[in-house]
């Protein structure tokens, strides 16, 4: 998500405060490009047809398993 600039960038577990947590959260609600970006994604995402797409590697999946039986 942080390479897409969506989000920001991640907090390794054992550097984690909540501190660090509440500045992330400040910056991913506040940071007008970055929800912009984020807006735009969810666009894309939303204009997928993603279990047509699934659907259809599913289907040649159990064609090619078929034809090598």
């Amino acid at each position: 998500m942080a390479s897409l600039g969506v989000a920001p960038a991640p907090i390794p577990r054992k550097r984690l405060t909540s501190d660090k947590l509440a500045a992330s959260i400040r910056q991913m609600t506040s940071d007008t490009a970055m929800r912009q970006r984020a807006h735009a994604l969810g666009e894309r995402i939303r204009a997928e047809d993603g279990i047509g797409q699934a659907v259809a590697l599913i289907e040649r999946a159990l064609v090619g398993r078929h034809a090598h039986a």
